[in-house]
């Protein structure tokens, strides 16, 4: 997952609203959003090479969602899968702030990550950062570098977000503003370590590149009620057309 913007508790109808775009390999195996057959109260898509998710949810309610923190400098080459991360907290029972702190003493497994985790409250945490953050209410933005870095299109889409909230909405119209391929003025791109042409490209809200790319948009609404709507949207990869997938659910015990 390369690109989230969402509003924190700042709506009356919904606690969270979500859209995101993940950006990976076209040649990395991925399931899309679905039920999981091994933990059948996780619904998300999930990467098949390292078994781990982007982003999923719990029956119960828990959310969670990691990007990769862009540091070409530092790779481990044995690191612990990021993918593992957003699984072992919606597996877990500790509350969000516990969960990162613990994610924070046990950082240096992993590769440049961020991690947003949601039960009753909503935490943000990065292995690039030396605190952990609950969330206070308003709108963010998260892609390969801390929270609410002032990227172009992290910017971009934050605006969009404020804008499309402010009047009624369906949620899988939300989709539309994560479709957007226009690349950054060169004298705004960020200097990550790539060469000039992958920073362009990857300056995209949607990326498209003949070996990666965006490969799905998520929506999620949350709302104060426990119903919950989930609509992912999945792009061609080869000869494949997946399409757009809808869940509803309402859990019981949601605060």
């Amino acid at each position: 997952m390369c690109l989230i913007t969402f509003a924190y508790k700042i709506h009356p109808k919904y606690k969270l609203i979500l859209v995101a775009n993940r950006d990976e390999f076209f040649s990395r195996p991925t399931a899309t959003a679905h039920w999981w057959s091994d933990h059948t109260a996780i619904l998300g898509g999930r990467d098949l090479q390292a078994k781990g998710t982007w982003m999923a949810m719990h029956r119960n309610g828990r959310f969670a969602a990691v990007t990769n923190y862009r540091d070409i400098t530092k790779i481990l080459p044995n690191a612990q899968s990021r993918g593992d991360l957003p699984v072992d907290f919606l597996l877990s029972k500790e509350s969000s702030e516990n969960y990162a702190q613990k994610m924070y003493n046990e950082r240096a497994k992993y590769n440049g990550f961020n991690l947003i985790t949601l039960d009753k409250e909503m935490t943000y945490i990065s292995n690039y950062d030396d605190k952990i953050q609950t969330l206070n209410p308003g709108i963010y933005g998260l892609s390969n570098a801390l929270l609410d870095t002032p990227w172009p299109k992290v910017m971009q889409v934050k605006k969009d977000l404020h804008s499309f909230i402010q009047q009624p909405f369906e949620l899988i119209d939300l989709m539309e503003m994560m479709q957007d391929k226009q690349m950054a003025a060169d004298e705004k791109l960020p200097n990550t370590g790539l060469d000039y042409t992958r920073e362009k490209a990857l300056s995209a809200v949607h990326i498209y590149t003949p070996d990666y790319g965006t490969r799905c948009t998520t929506a999620i609404a949350i709302a104060y009620d426990g119903n919950i709507q989930f609509i992912e949207k999945n792009y061609p990869v080869g000869n494949r057309i997946e399409g757009i997938k809808n869940f509803e659910f309402k859990i019981t015990s949601f605060k």
